[in-house]
């Protein structure tokens, strides 16, 4: 069963631990199952794309990824 977590999407956090902390930004997803969140702006990888019909070229992507739950913290107000 997943845990019930405080944070919850469109909320406002501070990263607490890791390579971006000290940034303030907006939860973008909650992952109760992975005890995980993805918030805008942090932890962001570039992901190679192949071409398709929307994408032609291909090329790169900056997509956000999960970090773990307990780095971030709840900006209150």
């Amino acid at each position: 069963m997943a845990v019930k977590y405080k944070i919850k999407k469109g909320d406002e956090v501070k990263v607490i631990a890791g390579d971006d902390k000290g940034k303030v930004a907006k939860v973008i997803a909650v992952l109760p199952k992975k005890g995980q969140v993805i918030v805008e702006g942090v932890k962001v990888a570039k992901k190679a794309v192949k071409p398709t019909e929307k994408n032609p070229n291909g090329g790169f992507i900056s997509k956000e990824m999960p970090i773990d739950i307990s780095n971030v913290a709840k900006v209150e107000g």
